[in-house]
């Protein structure tokens, strides 16, 4: 590269160029080289975010903090975001309480996706004992304040919060997968 042109061999114009590699201080090997900026666009996949929390009272507030953060990256409405909040705890309760799971851990699956990126996918799995999703009984306000049954309401909010719910379970494990579009 002439330094002084600031143009490369062929005529190209660099940003960063160095006319040999560089050692490092040590004189042990090279270090990262200069060269021309790449002309190609730099494409990387929708924002994803992977976290795993341990099964212990209020590691649920841990996952929301993430989905709050996305939420607002992707300029969902405060009152979704919220929506989003309460489904994720109600999940993460639910493979607290459920899973027995041998690992104590909930693993957690944020991405940003679908058309410009306008949907919020977040994906709770556990490696516990599984269930079978079609078999639970759906709550009602009647055995609720009648028969003082005030549990079992978790996957009713979860699916009345959500945009799109998929449950799958077995020996492995559960995976709640759960969509809101903003």
């Amino acid at each position: 590269m002439d330094r002084k042109a600031g143009r490369m061999p062929g005529g190209r114009e660099g940003i960063l160029a160095a006319e040999e590699p560089t050692r490092d201080p040590t004189g042990r090997g090279l270090m990262a080289q200069r060269g021309p900026a790449s002309s190609e666009p730099v494409t990387a996949g929708p924002p994803e975010v992977s976290l795993t929390i341990p099964v212990a009272p209020e590691m649920e507030i841990v996952a929301t903090a993430q989905a709050d953060a996305l939420g607002e990256y992707m300029d969902m409405s405060r009152d979704k975001i919220d929506e989003v909040k309460l489904a994720l705890v109600e999940a993460c309760i639910n493979a607290f309480e459920h899973a027995h799971t041998e690992d104590n851990q909930v693993h957690i699956t944020f991405r940003v996706g679908g058309p410009k990126g306008r949907c919020l996918e977040i994906e709770v799995r556990d490696r516990g004992h599984g269930f079978d999703a079609e078999g639970v009984e759906s709550p009602t306000p009647q055995k609720t304040f009648e028969e003082r049954r005030r549990r079992g309401w978790g996957l009713h909010i979860i699916k009345s919060l959500m945009d799109e719910v998929e449950i799958t379970s077995g020996e492995w494990g559960t995976r709640i997968l759960m969509r809101k579009y903003k």
